[in-house]
C-alpha cells in the first residue's frame, strides 16, 4: 500500500526536513505487519514527493492480531481463520498504514524538526495521493470527512472490473488532497481519518486509543462537522470510549470558542484589552483621561481573587484556565505558592504559557506554575490535595446532562478545600444593548442560569458533597435583574470559612 505527499513549495526539498527524512536516500523501518520503506521519486528546488510504502507480511499481520492477551486469532472479534490469510490487508489503503504512518513520520505528526524547527509552522501547498483506499462510505464520505479541514478532495470510485463496467464500483477509491496546509496537521488528518474510512482496524483497540485521538485530533477534530462518527470508527465501536472521546472534545470545543477573539460577551467591557482602570499607556496624564467602565472580565478575575486572599489559599487550581487570565494574576500574588492550570484544549495551554512568558521566568517563578491538560468531567488524582480550585465562566459551557459528571470530579474527587464559581447571570442581559430575554452572552453557552437556577445548582452539590455555599455579586447591581455576574463560593465542611455574612447549604441569599 502506497501513500505519497507532494509539494511545490519554494524550495520543496524543504520536505525532507519536515518529514525528517532525507531524500537522497532510501529508508527501511520494521512495523509490527511488515516493512514500511520511505524514498522520494522526485526532490528538486521547484518539485518534491515523499513516499510511504508499506510491504504487508501477512503471517506477521496474522500474529499480530492474535496478540491481545494470549488468545488465538481465531477468538478475536469478527474474525475466521481463513480471513486472517485471504484479504485486501496487503494491499489498499488502511489503519495498517496510518499505523506505519505514526512511526515512521513520529517527529512530524508532533510538528518538530530538529534541523529547521522555523519550518513545522509554515502552511505549504500539497497534494497528498492515496491510490488504492478501502472506503466505507464511499467518494462522498472522503468528501465529508476531508474537505471541512481545508483540502479540496478527489475521490474516484475503483471500479470492480475495468473489463465489465456494469459491475458497478468496488469499496475503494483513489484518493488525491490538494490544500495548503502545516505538514503536521496534513500527517495528523490521515492518522486518524484513513482508519475512520477503513472502519476495521487491524488491532484490538485498548484504552489508550483515545488518548491516541485525542492527540492526533487536537485543534480540529473537535469542530469537525462529522466528529461522532469520526470517533465511534476510530475507536471500533467501543461505545464507552466513544462517548468519553464525545464528552472531552466537546470541552475542547468550548475551549477553543472561549479562545476566540470574536466570541466575547456582548459589549466591550468584557475585553481584556481595556486597561482595568479605563487608562491605556498612551494616554498621557491620567486626571485628564477620559472616564471608561471598568471591563467586567477584569471585575470577575479581581473578585476571585479577593475570595482566595480571604480563605488564605496559598495552592490554587484554575480550572478551565483557557488563554490564562486569571494565572497571570495568580503569578502577581506573593503568598499563593503553586498555581496549577487545567483545560481539555492543548492549544489553550499553549496560549496560557505563552503569556505567561513560561520559558522567560526565573526558575523560582516557573516552579510555581504549572499547566496540565486535563477533562473536567474525569477524575483526576493530579488535582487532589488543593487549598482552592476556580470554577471562571466555565460550567455554562458544558451540556447540563454533563453537570453531575463535573460536580463528582471536583467537589467529590479532588475536594479542595474551597471553590469559586462564576457563571452569567441570563436576567442581566436584558440590560447589554442589542440583546433580548432568552438570548445568551456566548456561541457556546449551553445555558445561562437565572439568580434562582444558580442558587438550586450551587445548593444540590453543597449538599452533596458536604460543602457551605455563599454568594457575591460581580458587577454594578442593577436593583430589577441583579449583577451580570454571580458567585458562588464553596467552602468544605471543617475547612476554613471563606467569607463573611455565610449562609447555610443552599440557603437564600
Amino acid at each position: 500500500m502506497l501513500l505519497t505527499v507532494t509539494t511545490t513549495h519554494r524550495p520543496a526539498t524543504d520536505l525532507g526536513y519536515l518529514l525528517v527524512k532525507h531524500p537522497d536516500r532510501m529508508q527501511s523501518f520494521d512495523v509490527p505487519t511488515g516493512t514500511a520503506h520511505v524514498f522520494y521519486p522526485e526532490a528538486d528546488e521547484q518539485r518534491c514527493t515523499a513516499a510511504l510504502l508499506l510491504d504487508v507480511d501477512p503471517g506477521r499481520l496474522t500474529a499480530a492480531r492474535g496478540r491481545h492477551r494470549g488468545r488465538p486469532t481465531a477468538a478475536m472479534p469478527g474474525s475466521f481463520t481463513l480471513s486472517q490469510y485471504v484479504n485486501d490487508r496487503p494491499y489498499a489503503a488502511s489503519s495498517l498504514l496510518a499505523a506505519a504512518l505514526a512511526k515512521v513520520f513520529r517527529s512530524a505528526l508532533r510538528g518538530q524538526s530538529r534541523d529547521r524547527p522555523e519550518l513545522v509552522d509554515v502552511a505549504l501547498p500539497l497534494t497528498v495521493r492515496v491510490p488504492v483506499l478501502r472506503c466505507r462510505g464511499g467518494a462522498a464520505l472522503a468528501d465529508r470527512l476531508f474537505a471541512p479541514l481545508g483540502w479540496t478532495v478527489t475521490a474516484r470510485p475503483i471500479p470492480l472490473d475495468e473489463r465489465f463496467p456494469e459491475w458497478g464500483d468496488s469499496r475503494y477509491v483513489d484518493l488525491t488532497l490538494t490544500g495548503t496546509l502545516r505538514v503536521a496537521d496534513a500527517l495528523n488528518h490521515l492518522y486518524v481519518l484513513l482508519p475512520v474510512l477503513d472502519d476495521a482496524k487491524h488491532y484490538w483497540i485498548a484504552p489508550d486509543e483515545l488518548d491516541k485521538l485525542l492527540r492526533a485530533g487536537d485543534g480540529w477534530l473537535a469542530g469537525h462537522p462529522e466528529r461522532r462518527l469520526i470517533t465511534r470508527r476510530y475507536l471500533a465501536h467501543r461505545r464507552i470510549l466513544a462517548q468519553q472521546a464525545e464528552d472531552q472534545l466537546a470541552e475542547a470545543q468550548a475551549a477553543q470558542l472561549r479562545l476566540s477573539d470574536a466570541a466575547v460577551e456582548p459589549d466591550s467591557i468584557e475585553s481584556d484589552s481595556v486597561e482595568p482602570d479605563g487608562v491605556g499607556p498612551d494616554s498621557g496624564d491620567p486626571d485628564d483621561a477620559p472616564s471608561r467602565p471598568r471591563p467586567l472580565a477584569a471585575t470577575r478575575r479581581a473578585a476571585v481573587l479577593a475570595v482566595l486572599a480571604e480563605v488564605g489559599a496559598s495552592r490554587v487550581l484554575d480550572l478551565g484556565c483557557g488563554g490564562g487570565a486569571l494565572l497571570t494574576e495568580l503569578l502577581a500574588q506573593p503568598r499563593i505558592s503553586e498555581i496549577v492550570g487545567t483545560d481539555v484544549s492543548a492549544r489553550a495551554l499553549e496560549l496560557a504559557a505563552r503569556r505567561l512568558r513560561l520559558d522567560r521566568l526565573p526558575p523560582r517563578q516557573q516552579q510555581r506554575v504549572r499547566l496540565w491538560q486535563s477533562a473536567l468531567t474525569y477524575r483526576d488524582d493530579r488535582l487532589r490535595g488543593f487549598d482552592a480550585a476556580v470554577l471562571m465562566e466555565v460550567v455554562e459551557h458544558l451540556d447540563p446532562p454533563r453537570l453531575p459528571a463535573l460536580a463528582e470530579s471536583v467537589f467529590g474527587h479532588a475536594r479542595p478545600g474551597t471553590v469559586v464559581v462564576t457563571t452569567p447571570n441570563v436576567e442581566y442581559n436584558v440590560r447589554f444593548d442589542g440583546m433580548t430575554p432568552g438570548t445568551l452572552r456566548h456561541p457556546d453557552h449551553r445555558f445561562e442560569w437565572t439568580r434562582a437556577e444558580f442558587a438550586a445548582w450551587a445548593g444540590q452539590v453543597a449538599t452533596t458533597y458536604g460543602y457551605q455555599v455563599t454568594y457575591r455579586p460581580v458587577g454594578e447591581v442593577d436593583p430589577q435583574v441583579g449583577p451580570p455576574t454571580q458567585l458562588a463560593v464553596f467552602t468544605r465542611d471543617g475547612a476554613r470559612a471563606g467569607a463573611d455574612g455565610a449562609v447555610g447549604v443552599g440557603g437564600a441569599r
